[in-house]
């Protein structure tokens, strides 16, 4: 029996958000028509419009495909931290372009936000994934602090969004510059002077409370 409409937009909206995913990293947003994403994705375009109104709405929701596996891998950094290294420095080493997908999804977005800040509309819409991304850092800094016996010396949202600016500035810097220039020597320093032992008697939550 035919799958019913319902049943079948997620495979669709799957098909499509791994076909642009493959078409953004190879040619770029503005580079990739809709055609060429569902061509990729043996779809029709009604297909493509019945579940996204635009390229920049797919987009997001790739955005918030990548926020979702960032912060879960955040998570498992944090309550498996490495001994011996400040655990804001260890959260850096998971974002900062470790990976080659990681880099490639960073020339994606950093192109989209270009596209966005041109884009008033789009720039609006932008924010509030942005923002959830930056919640969601929020709240993997406060535990992960938490468990580690610091605290941030600052309200934690300033410094998610802190660090946030921090980690693409060095992703940017190692594109151009190749990771043996790379500043990443300067993070220890910086995160230090963020935060501080919190107070004695402080719970600690153990991996139950993640």
């Amino acid at each position: 029996m035919p799958k019913s409409p319902t049943k079948r937009r997620p495979l669709t909206r799957a098909a499509l958000t791994e076909s642009a995913w493959a078409l953004f990293t190879e040619k770029g947003f503005h580079a990739t028509s809709i055609s060429d994403i569902v061509e990729r994705a043996g779809l029709t375009r009604g297909a493509f419009y019945s579940n996204y109104r635009d390229k920049e709405e797919l987009f997001l929701a790739l955005y918030d495909i990548h926020t979702d596996r960032l912060l879960a891998d955040l998570d498992t950094a944090a309550v498996e931290p490495e001994p011996g290294e400040h655990p804001i420095v260890q959260l850096r080493e998971r974002v900062a372009g470790r990976t080659p997908q990681e880099r490639q999804w960073f020339l994606v977005s950093m192109e989209f936000t270009l596209h966005a800040a041109r884009n008033p509309a789009v720039a609006e819409q932008l924010a509030v994934h942005e923002d959830r991304l930056t919640q969601g850092l929020t709240d993997v800094l406060t535990r992960t602090l938490a468990r580690a016996g610091a605290q941030p010396v600052v309200p934690a949202g300033d410094l998610a969004r802190l660090l946030i600016a921090l980690f693409e500035g060095l992703t940017a810097h190692q594109l151009i510059h190749g990771p043996t220039r790379g500043l990443e020597h300067l993070t220890p320093h910086l995160v230090h002077a963020l935060t501080t032992p919190a107070p004695p008697g402080t719970l600690r939550p153990g991996p139950d409370h993640a």
